[in-house]
C-alpha cells in the first residue's frame, strides 16, 4: 500500500475513533485516547523501538510532542492542528510532516493562553534538552490526579 493511502488511513481512524493519537508501525497499529503529550512520552520512555519508522496521526502537535517524535525517530506524521515550533522541530529532524491548520502555538485547555508544554518547550532547540522539561510536567500532572 503506498504511504499517502496509509497515512489517510491512519487519519481517517484517528477521527472515527475520537483518538487523540494512532500509530502503525508495519503491520501494527496502536491508538491513545490520553490528552497532551502523556500517551507518547509512555510510549518513547517504554517502547521506544515501536516509534522508530513509525507513521504517526495526531490530533494537536506543539513542540513537546514533536520533541518527543523527534527523539522516538518516527518517519512520518499528520496533525489536525500543529504549531509552528513543531513543525521547525520536526523539519530540522528531516521528518516528512502534513498538517490540516498550522498555528503560531497551541492553545491552552481553557482558551486562555499557550499551552504550558509548548511555554515550557519555547527557550530550547533541541528535543533532549526538552525532555525532562515535558517529564517533570507530565510527572506533575499524574501526581495531582
Amino acid at each position: 500500500m503506498h504511504s499517502d493511502s496509509m497515512m489517510d488511513e491512519l487519519v481517517k481512524m484517528l477521527h472515527e475513533g475520537h483518538y487523540s493519537c494512532v500509530i502503525r508501525k508495519g503491520e501494527e497499529i496502536r491508538t491513545y485516547t490520553q490528552r497532551g503529550v502523556a500517551d507518547l512520552l509512555d510510549v518513547l520512555e517504554h517502547d521506544k523501538a515501536f516509534l522508530q519508522g513509525a507513521q504517526v496521526a495526531d490530533k494537536v502537535v506543539g513542540r513537546g510532542a514533536a520533541a518527543l517524535m523527534t527523539l522516538g525517530k518516527i518517519a512520518e506524521l499528520h496533525a489536525d492542528v500543529m504549531s509552528e515550533g513543531a513543525r521547525e522541530i520536526l523539519s530540522q529532524a528531516n521528518i516528512h510532516t502534513t498538517c490540516t491548520t498550522c498555528v503560531p502555538y497551541i492553545i491552552n485547555r481553557a482558551g486562555t493562553g499557550q499551552c504550558p508544554v509548548e511555554v515550557l518547550c519555547a527557550p530550547y532547540t533541541r528535543p533532549e534538552d526538552m525532555l525532562p522539561k515535558i517529564q517533570a510536567f507530565v510527572s506533575n500532572i499524574k501526581s495531582q490526579r
